[in-house]
């Protein structure tokens, strides 16, 4: 996400100890190769390009203690470096905790943009949550993250960006209800999906339900379910509007504001996709997908926290219509793949057929849990959305994947790479994806948010924590299901 603010391609200048034909040395010196096969870099990977440790900004002892693990199991230089370098980027440089008013606060930065997604802090800290039970302040500090998203919620439940405090914003002028606290104000079902899916997930793995003590949480899902509801536009557009005064097209919303038509079927209407660019079609099937496992997920907190049945039965209720319009409206034929979900609709019977990389995706839904990985529509999904019949995936020499309108033609996305592995049984598929990902971080020993598919030296990002951290989280998924065996074989 957030492209536009660093499109132009980056390269970072790597010390080179030496430069080889052939393949020669490099197991036994411990460094790896480059991609390139006519001239092979050789870098020294043994060096760590974390901050240095007076200068993170949060340190888990038990995030430390599972990265030596880790390294120790991975034969692959390059691959144990990106592992190190990448698992711990939120913390190291992202997450800034302290205690207001005696109460646990978590700000979180998406890197190089210094203010916090829900989306994106709700899925940077994602991985850790399984070692908070091992780690007081690791726990602390997600327990101020998930307060902090229930705050932001009550400030605004349309905005999808905030600010450290009302700072105020370089979109403060765009044509919505903006207010000094938000960052940017575009309405995406999935900011409201993933500070759900990070508290109920907490809430399993600690057993702390003190976060739903609080007024802020039972004020917080009132007002989602109000926002879904208002996006069902069952009998007006609600109250959301947005226009930026902008060339970009994907950067504002055309009818005034409100978006193109959509009939009232059920569905949620979402003004924006999870890359920030705008909604063609408003009823956005992956993060509708969302909000129905994230609504089942606030019931079952509300029941076995709250008590609150009543609360917990409409957000059961909503699910369910939720989840009925998807399987009359989200379903479509295709002739080559046959049925396939679509990637936005409107209500009207108009589909369109595409995925973009960011995560609530098609291709992502298994990863979150929204459908099983054995679908048959996921099924036929996934190999519609990897082939040249999804308009935003690009094959190249550098690699293949999915990317989308933010970066814009040719740029392939980690992210989807990340995807496929996330959600594939196959171990060649997965170890190609691997082997793609190490082979185009230019050298750097990050994830960037994109790469060309002919040159992965042009890159946009050089600082996207969520993207860094996320393929910590697949590394450490596929040790978890035994693969250690596949990642040493890369």
């Amino acid at each position: 996400m957030n492209g536009k603010f660093l499109k132009a391609a980056a390269t970072v200048a790597l010390p080179v100890i030496v430069c080889l034909s052939g393949s020669q040395t490099a197991a036994a010196s411990g460094l790896i190769l480059a991609r390139d096969h006519t001239q092979v870099v050789l870098a020294d990977y043994t060096k760590t390009r974390r901050p240095a440790k007076s200068e993170r900004l949060f340190t888990s002892k038990a995030v430390e203690k599972e990265i030596m693990r880790i390294r120790k199991l991975l034969t692959v230089p390059k691959l144990a470096w990106m592992f190190e370098n990448c698992f711990p980027n939120t913390l190291d440089t992202t997450v800034h905790y302290r205690a207001i008013d005696g109460e646990d606060d978590t700000f979180v930065y998406t890197g190089d943009i210094h203010a916090m997604w829900l989306r994106d802090s709700g899925a940077q800290v994602w991985p850790y949550v399984a070692f908070a039970r091992q780690d007081e302040a690791l726990r602390k500090m997600l327990r101020g993250v998930i307060l902090r998203q229930f705050r932001c919620i009550n400030i605004d439940p349309y905005a999808n960006a905030f600010n450290d405090g009302p700072l105020g914003s370089e979109w403060e002028k765009d044509l919505t209800d903006m207010l000094p606290e938000l960052h940017e104000r575009k309405w995406e079902i999935d900011s409201l999906c993933y500070p759900l899916r990070l508290a109920f997930h907490y809430w399993k793995v600690t057993g702390d339900g003190s976060i739903f003590n609080t007024g802020e949480w039972l004020q917080a899902i009132r007002r989602i379910l109000q926002t879904f509801r208002e996006q069902q536009r069952r009998e007006d557009p609600g109250p959301y509007r947005f226009q930026r005064i902008t060339a970009v097209a994907t950067d504002t919303q055309p009818n005034g504001g409100w978006g193109n038509p959509v009939k009232p079927v059920g569905l949620i209407a979402s003004a924006f996709r999870p890359s920030d660019d705008a909604t063609i079609l408003q009823f956005l099937v992956p993060s509708n997908f969302f909000a129905v496992s994230s609504l089942k997920k606030a019931a079952e907190i509300l029941t076995g926290v709250n008590r609150n049945e009543a609360l917990a039965a409409e957000c059961t209720a909503l699910a369910a219509e939720v989840e009925t319009a998807l399987r009359e409206h989200a379903i479509c034929h295709h002739p080559k793949y046959g049925a396939v979900y679509a990637y936005e609709v409107d209500g009207f019977g108009n589909r369109l057929l595409m995925d973009d990389a960011n995560v609530p995706s098609l291709l992502a839904m298994a990863y979150l849990g929204d459908v099983a990985v054995d679908d048959p529509v996921y099924r036929n999904t996934r190999r519609l959305v990897w082939s040249d019949d999804n308009p935003y995936f690009f094959s190249g020499k550098a690699g293949e994947g999915i990317g989308g309108p933010h970066i814009g033609p040719d740029m392939i996305w980690p992210m989807s790479i990340m995807m496929k592995a996330f959600t594939s049984n196959d171990d060649r598929e997965i170890g190609d994806c691997l082997r793609m990902l190490l082979t185009t971080d230019s050298e750097t020993g990050f994830i960037h948010e994109s790469f060309h598919r002919d040159d992965a030296s042009k890159f946009t990002r050089e600082w996207f924590a969520w993207q860094n951290t996320l393929f910590g989280e697949l590394i450490l998924k596929l040790v978890g299901d035994g693969k250690v065996d596949l990642l040493n074989s890369l």
